[in-house]
């Protein structure tokens, strides 16, 4: 209890050592939150990194192929058509028949020794035979992607007595190893091809093009309709029980889970107006309903922190307020606006409820080219590989997360930068 007798002044200098004890304490509870988040964010990062980080190389096998005219094009004519539908699987089974040439003896040995390639192998001399149909009738060396359970064994996710190889099997791989026919290479194929059930040759280009084009609608349609309604509300609509209720119904959709508009989605575009199922074009429009409420929100408060004083000088000097808005206020809330929606664009790339619910789910292998083509995004194959049960997808799943990753870190660094870039201190 305070003395009666000390003055005001002692008092408050009695006061400091317990009141600086206690802004000490809350330092301390400060620093221990951001250090234990920070630890969460390294912990998970590092569970994604070292799981995923395995995907961007993939092993390959060495075959010296021969490339025989009599099984890829009997007549001769080189005919795109007739090279494109020959049996290249036999011209790789006999390739590994001329290093193994005991294991062709046996049907059983011949199909676990074709099982030790990816089923794409013939797909990659298909490639390079429509590339240049020259290369038929000569032999060289071609390196194809290994089987996933393959590569999971040279990468040591799979232990040699766990069953999924037989001592042939594994006998044969360490003479591939021995000759140098075994590699690890950059798995190029993870970034140039769609998805596959194959999971060493499944890739995300497919699924970067339709997050793409999705995120593509998404822009034109939000951000146009977002600004104007912000610069209505904000500049010339009147303060009434309407337009509260409009701004109360905004806030409110910000926070409306994703998935409802994927059910709004999949109601509007889909049900009554026919849209093509699983295209980016309807799910960058519902993308769109979802960051509109962002925009207009970002846009309001930018408009909101250009200080009146420019308003009024512009219509003190004859502007009208369009021509005050338009040349003043707008270029001045612009960088504000620009972050705002990037963040709202960045939000709807990691978005995969709402797309799920209108059919971009659907297991698609070639790569959209437009905007009604039937495509997946980015999360919703992050999703899919999650589901499938093959080991190599858990990694591929984990590489695609780091890739989502690395685009949102971008975009919402651009958005930073673009803020400390422009922006104006009143």
């Amino acid at each position: 209890m305070t003395d009666p007798r000390q003055s005001p002044t002692e008092t408050i200098l009695a006061s400091l050592p317990r009141r600086r004890r206690a802004e000490a304490r809350f330092r301390i509870y400060g620093i221990a939150a951001i250090g234990v988040a920070l630890a969460f964010l390294v912990l998970l990062i590092g569970a994604i990194g070292s799981k995923g980080i395995g995907a961007f190389s993939q092993a390959e096998i060495a075959l010296d192929v021969t490339l025989d005219e009599s099984v890829l094009d009997p007549s001769g004519t080189r005919d795109p058509e007739t090279l494109s539908t020959a049996n290249y699987r036999a011209v790789v089974r006999a390739a590994l028949g001329e290093i193994f040439p005991e294991a062709v003896s046996k049907r059983r040995d011949r199909r676990k020794l074709m099982a030790l390639v990816s089923a794409g192998a013939g797909f990659e001399l298909r490639e390079l035979v429509l590339e240049d149909p020259g290369a038929i009738g000569q032999t060289m060396r071609v390196w194809v992607p290994a089987d996933d359970e393959v590569d999971m064994l040279l990468k040591g996710a799979i232990a040699r007595e766990s069953g999924r190889f037989n001592d042939k099997q594994l006998a044969w791989l360490d003479r591939l190893e021995e000759e140098g026919r075994i590699r690890s290479a950059f798995n190029w194929r993870f970034f140039s091809s769609g998805d596959s059930r194959e999971p060493e040759l499944a890739g995300i280009l497919g699924a970067i093009s339709g997050s793409f084009f999705a995120l593509l609608t998404c822009l034109v349609l939000s951000f146009p309709l977002g600004v104007m309604t912000a610069i209505y509300l904000e500049e010339f609509a009147p303060r009434n029980r309407w337009t509260d209720l409009i701004e109360i119904n905004i806030n409110n959709l910000a926070a409306v889970p994703s998935i409802v508009f994927g059910l709004l989605g999949l109601a509007i575009f889909l049900g009554f107006m026919g849209l093509t199922r699983s295209a980016p074009l309807v799910g960058g429009m519902v993308l769109a309903l979802m960051t509109l409420p962002t925009v207009i929100i970002a846009t309001r408060a930018s408009l909101r922190a250009v200080p009146p004083s420019i308003r009024e000088a512009a219509i003190g000097l004859g502007a009208s307020r369009m021509q005050a808005m338009l040349h003043h206020t707008l270029p001045l809330a612009m960088p504000g606006i620009m972050t705002g929606t990037i963040i709202g664009m960045a939000q709807a790339l990691g978005e995969s409820a709402p797309l799920i619910m209108i059919g971009m789910v659907a297991f698609i292998v070639d790569v959209p080219q437009g905007l009604l083509d039937p495509a997946s995004a980015l999360p919703v194959q992050i999703y899919i590989w999650a589901d499938s049960p093959e080991r190599a997808f858990a990694e591929k799943t984990a590489a695609a997360i780091i890739v989502l990753l690395a685009f949102l870190v971008v975009m919402n660094l651009t958005a930073v930068i673009l803020r400390r870039r422009f922006e104006r201190r009143w």
